[in-house]
């Protein structure tokens, strides 16, 4: 018991200088603090990935990609996804741990909500809520009839 002691005291320590201990607990300045921020990212996760269906979950991770890559540029994108012949979202997966992942994604879902404001954010998922696998949700939307307000997606 003294050596789980006194090996929790080091990460103790290691966390008070900002070292992430905890995968998913970045940010907590004790092993404690970081094991709740892990559960409370892992159960937001959960809960985002509830809401949107399983191809909603991917198209995010796969948008948040997207952003990683404009912010490496082309050729630091390349270089990633040639790190051990994994692709890019798997390697920055790998680098970020499952639930940083997870936080990756979600960010940017709210980031987009915050851009759109809240009415833009519903007639969009309204949208790519009628979207199947052979036709996009504004074609579905027109054959149903459906009223979209594509105004309401403008960037606030």
């Amino acid at each position: 018991m003294a050596s789980k002691q006194q090996s929790r005291e080091e990460l103790d320590e290691k966390a008070r200088q900002g070292e992430t201990v905890v995968p998913g607990g970045t940010g907590g300045k004790s092993v404690e603090a970081q094991e709740h921020l892990a559960e409370g990212r892992s159960k937001g996760g959960q809960t985002r990935r509830e809401q949107l269906g399983h191809e909603g979950y991917q198209e995010m991770g796969h948008k948040g990609g997207e952003t990683r890559k404009e912010q490496l540029g082309h050729e630091g994108y390349q270089e990633m996804g040639q790190k051990g012949g994994l692709k890019g979202g798997e390697t920055r997966k790998e680098q970020l741990g499952h639930e940083g992942y997870q936080e990756m994604g979600h960010k940017g879902g709210e980031t987009r909500k915050e851009q759109l404001g809240h009415e833009g954010y519903k007639e969009m998922g309204r949208k790519g809520g009628l979207s199947t696998k052979d036709k996009s949700g504004g074609e579905r939307a027109e054959e149903e009839g459906i009223e979209i307000d594509e105004s309401k997606f403008t960037s606030k």
